[in-house]
């Protein structure tokens, strides 16, 4: 393994990944009354776009390991802003379903492959805080869209509803940044236009002290069936479902407020907040990992597991009229970005191979477009939302126990590496425990983190 001060400064690393955050980083991030829309209607809606990007996620696992992610990515962004557009035209709650579903399909590579991404650039410490860069922008999008949509509804001179207009924004304003990204995202360290050939190396060496081979276009048969027999591989599928069956508190936080007697507007202004509150939520999650829990991402994300579900005991139990305490309670029932952060961090980690880490980040969104269809259909019994209250209160207790069991599934592996390491260190020095690195400088053999033996798991 290479030591940093053999072969380059502190100073010249910083530099690098300076240049990474400002290149790479940027490039990663009324409606039931119009349509006549019953609440069943309206739950189906959220339902139905995870439908079509769990069914874009099969062919995706394939396409995400054979082709060059930035430029498929870049594709899909643009033609994910056009059919956002598209969802301006509907007239009945059918046509906006069908174009819902095609929104969802075509955003199925974009999440897994902005995970893949991170774990190429950026080492495994580095991951948490970047990881979180780009989840915050949920946020973020969530304060402006409410702030958006309450200055385009308070302009009555408008031949659209507003929520017409806020769908064409936002989709021409998608496929403007996808269409950056498709020309300006390098496929990999080795074509990055904006770093000299000696950052290029340094990034190389970077990466290589972590062991990681960069971006690859291959599809192997046996990283797929490693992936599939490796237990890791459902915790992360397990967390996907577990972390989503809350979700449709962000889109029905807004129904909440309203049933407890806000005009639209001030549900509009409430419901924004949610957003900030996310996000604050979501960066202390960040802090405690980077600076006081470094090497314990698990314990971090089960203080976080915390907040939201203080939240929903607090949407279940309190009365609705209430008032702020239910629009409080809302917002904390919200956070589920920061724990999801963090766990997305360790699937960056924790993952070698190019087809192995498609199929995982993949079995993630599976089970994140599962959770996400399945839970907003117990979300109909307005105002109190008993059932699907519930249902979160209950699921934040079983991704509790999940985040420990992955915990000790992770330990143990690194244990058993480390004692087999001792009793056997004259294979330190073999082939399949080195670090190749190939013309371009960065580690060319494609292994998984079960084939090489050096690896160790981040929890």
């Amino acid at each position: 393994m290479v030591e940093l001060s053999e072969e380059y400064t502190i100073d010249e690393q910083n530099a690098v990944l300076r240049k990474i955050d400002l290149a790479v980083l940027p490039m990663v991030f009324g409606l039931i009354t119009d349509l006549d829309m019953t609440s069943h209607q309206y739950s189906w809606c959220s339902s139905i776009f995870y439908i079509g990007q769990l069914i874009a996620e099969y062919p995706f696992i394939y396409l995400m390991s054979k082709l060059h992610l930035t430029k498929f990515v870049g594709i899909t962004v643009v033609i994910w802003g056009i059919i956002c557009m598209c969802l301006a035209a509907p007239q009945t709650f059918a046509g906006f379903a069908a174009v819902r579903f095609l929104l969802g399909f075509a955003e199925g590579a974009v999440s897994p492959a902005f995970i893949t991404i991170t774990g190429v650039w950026y080492r495994k410490d580095e991951h948490t805080v970047r990881t979180a860069i780009w989840i915050s922008m949920n946020g973020l999008a969530q304060v402006v869209g409410c702030l958006l949509m309450y200055g385009i509804g308070k302009n009555r001179h408008l031949s659209l509803e507003p929520w017409r207009i806020l769908f064409l924004i936002c989709g021409a304003l998608t496929s403007v940044a996808g269409a950056l990204f498709y020309f300006l995202m390098p496929n990999g360290p080795k074509d990055a236009w904006f770093l000299t050939e000696r950052q290029k190396h340094i990034l190389s060496l970077r990466m290589a002290q972590d062991r990681e081979g960069g971006d690859k276009t291959s599809f192997s048969m046996a990283q797929l069936k490693e992936a599939l027999l490796d237990i890791k591989s459902w915790f992360v599928f397990t967390f996907g479902v577990l972390v989503t069956m809350q979700s449709p508190v962000l889109t029905f936080a807004s129904l909440v407020i309203d049933n407890i007697g806000y005009t639209k507007f001030e549900t509009m202004l409430y419901t924004a907040p949610s957003g900030a509150v996310q996000m604050a939520m979501l960066w202390i999650g960040t802090a405690l990992s980077s600076l006081f829990l470094p090497r314990n991402r698990t314990l971090v994300a089960l203080v976080l597991v915390i907040p939201p579900l203080v939240g929903c005991v607090c949407l279940l139990k309190l009365s609705l009229d209430s008032g702020w305490g239910m629009i409080v309670a809302s917002w904390l029932a919200s956070c589920i970005t920061a724990p999801w952060s963090i766990l997305i961090s360790l699937v960056a980690s924790n993952v070698k191979g190019n087809t192995k880490r498609s199929v995982v980040n993949a079995l993630f969104f599976i089970g994140y477009c599962a959770g996400c269809i399945a839970s907003p259909q117990l979300w109909t019994d307005s105002p109190r939302y008993f059932a699907g209250v519930v249902t979160a209160i209950v699921t934040w207790c079983l991704l509790f126990l999940a985040i420990i069991g992955y915990w000790a599934v992770c330990a143990r592996d690194n244990a058993a590496r480390v004692q087999q390491e001792e009793h056997d260190s004259a294979q330190a020095s073999s082939a399949a425990d080195q670090v190749l690195l190939d013309k371009n400088g960065s580690p060319g053999n494609d292994v998984t983190d079960k084939e090489d033996r050096k690896f160790r798991y981040s929890f």
